[in-house]
C-alpha cells in the first residue's frame, strides 16, 4: 500500500477548509508551496574516519507572520514530503496561538543513537553549514526537535556564530540556559498540553481523580505531559515508547506506591518520574513493576477516558480509529490522526484536540527566548510559563466558541481560524 502523503492531506484539508473560511482562492495557492526548500547532502566524518553523505532538508513555509520558525529533527524516517508538511503546521501553529512567527522546519534522515557524541557534533555542524545562509534570527529561527536537544542547539548555534562572524543567540532557540535559553522550555510543550486539557475538562465538566489518560510517546513531551498532568490529578494509567507500552495492573495491591508529593491525589495512576527512571536504567518502559506489556496498537485501542498520542506522525489511522475506546484524544504529536482515522473519530463523537493547538506550548516558549535574546533580558521560569498560559489557554477558548458558534468540530475550528488570521497578511 502506497504512504500516505503528509503534506497532501494538509492540501486537502486546505482547500476543504477554504470553502467555509474568509479565505480567498489566492490565499491557498500562496499556503499551498513553501517559500523555500533547502535540500542537500549533508556530509560528515565518523570516528572510523570513513564518510558519511545523508540527505538533509530545511522547508520555509510561509513567513507572513515573521521569521521562519521551526525544528530539527534527525530520524531515519525523515523525508521532504514529512519536513513540507511539519513546517505548514507551523505555520499554523503560529497564526492559531497568535505569535509573530511564521513556518518552518528541518530534518536528517539518521538515527542518531547509532552515533557517538563526537560525531554527533560533526553531524549537528554539518548541518548548519548547509543552511546557515539561509537563517538568522529576522530570517528563520531552528529548534529543537525529534532526537534533538539543548546540547546540539548548542552546537548549532556555535557553528552559525562561527560562520556568521558575531553573536548570534536569538539565531536558534531550545538552548542551553547559559547559552541565552529560556527557563521553561523543557517542559513548555507538555505543560501547555496540560493547560488546554484542563480548560477542556472544565467545559465537559470531568473530574481530574476520576479521568484516566494513556499517553503514547515518552520522549521530553510525552514525560512532561504524563508527569505534569499526574500532579494536576489526572490519572495515567499506561505509557508508552517505542518498544511497547504498559498499563497499570488493575489490581491496586499489585501496584507499588506512587510515592512522592503527589501520591494523595494520584494513588491509581503510575509514578511518572519513576517509570522515567525505570527507562533511564532498562532503555524502556517495558516491564516496569505492577503493570502489563502490550503492543501499540493493543495501547492505543485500551480502556481509558483520555488517549494522548505523544510520538510521531499517523498512529491513528482508519483501522485504530475504530478501535479506540477513550472519548477524548490530545493530540501531543504533529499529525498523529490521518484525514481517514479523523472521520472516523467524528463520526464516533470522539473529541480530538487537534495538535496545532494542543502541542503549541513549545514555539510560544521558542517565541519568548527569541525575544529575551533579542532584548538581553531574561524573565524567571514562573513569568514565561504565565505568559505561555496567557497565550494558549484564551486560544483554546476561541476555538471552543468557533466550533459552538459552527457547529463543528475543534480541528475545523482551529483550521478557520488559523487561515482567516494568515489571510489578513499574505
Amino acid at each position: 500500500m502506497e504512504k500516505t502523503s503528509l503534506f497532501e492531506n494538509l492540501l486537502e484539508r486546505l482547500r476543504q477548509t477554504a470553502k467555509i473560511a474568509d479565505v480567498s482562492p489566492e490565499v491557498v495557492k500562496i499556503l499551498s508551496r513553501p517559500k523555500r526548500i533547502i535540500e542537500f547532502a549533508l556530509v560528515f566524518r565518523k570516528d572510523d574516519g570513513s564518510l558519511v553523505v545523508l540527505p538533509a532538508y530545511r522547508v520555509q513555509h510561509n513567513d507572513a507572520l515573521g521569521p521562519f520558525k521551526g525544528g530539527v529533527r534527525f530520524h531515519p524516517q525523515v523525508n521532504l514530503d514529512e519536513v513540507k508538511a511539519l513546517a505548514f503546521w507551523m505555520t499554523l501553529k503560529g497564526a492559531l496561538v497568535d505569535i509573530p512567527m511564521g513556518g518552518g522546519k528541518g530534518g536528517v534522515a539518521i538515527d542518531p543513537n547509532q552515533l557517538s557524541t563526537t560525531e554527533l557534533e560533526r553531524l549537528s555542524r554539518a548541518y548548519v553549514r548547509g543552511i546557515w545562509q539561509f537563517i538568522g534570527p529576522e530570517v528563520d529561527v531552528p529548534a529543537p526537535d525529534v532526537n534533538t536537544d539543548v546540547r546540539i542547539m548548542a552546537w548549532m548555534v556555535d557553528e552559525y556564530e562561527k560562520l556568521a562572524g558575531h553573536k548570534a543567540p536569538a539565531a536558534f532557540t531550545g538552548k542551553p540556559l547559559e547559552l541565552g535559553g529560556s527557563a521553561g522550555r523543557e517542559e513548555a510543550t507538555g505543560q501547555g498540553g496540560v493547560w488546554v486539557l484542563e480548560a477542556l475538562a472544565k467545559k465537559l465538566g470531568l473530574k481530574p481523580q476520576k479521568t484516566s489518560i494513556l499517553v503514547q510517546g515518552f520522549g521530553n513531551v510525552g514525560f512532561w505531559f504524563a508527569k505534569l498532568v499526574a500532579e494536576a490529578g489526572f490519572k495515567i494509567v499506561g505509557v508508552a515508547d517505542s518498544k511497547g507500552g504498559i498499563i497499570l495492573n488493575k489490581n491496586p495491591k499489585s501496584n507499588p506506591p506512587a510515592g512522592g508529593q503527589n501520591s494523595k491525589i494520584n494513588l491509581q495512576g503510575l509514578d511518572i518520574e519513576r517509570v522515567a527512571e525505570w527507562k533511564a536504567k532498562t532503555g524502556s518502559v517495558v516491564g516496569f513493576p505492577g503493570t502489563k506489556t502490550v503492543s501499540e496498537k493493543e495501547f492505543l485501542s485500551a480502556k481509558t477516558d483520555i488517549l494522548v498520542p505523544a510520538a510521531l506522525e499517523n498512529v491513528i489511522d482508519e483501522e485504530v480509529a475504530q478501535k479506540i475506546k477513550a472519548k477524548i484524544i490530545v493530540e501531543m504529536a504533529n499529525g498523529p490522526v490521518t484525514p481517514e482515522g479523523d472521520e472516523i473519530l467524528k463520526k464516533r463523537k470522539i473529541i480530538s484536540v487537534p495538535d496545532f493547538l494542543a502541542n503549541s506550548g513549545g514555539v510560544i516558549v521558542s517565541w519568548l527566548e527569541w525575544a529575551q535574546n533579542k532584548t538581553g533580558y531574561y524573565w524567571e521560569k514562573e513569568e514565561v510559563l504565565a505568559k505561555l498560559k496567557e497565550k494558549i489557554v484564551p486560544a483554546f477558548e476561541k476555538v471552543w466558541q468557533e466550533a459552538k458558534k459552527r457547529k463543528t468540530d475543534l480541528r475545523t475550528a482551529a483550521w478557520v481560524m488559523a487561515l482567516e488570521k494568515l489571510a489578513k497578511f499574505v
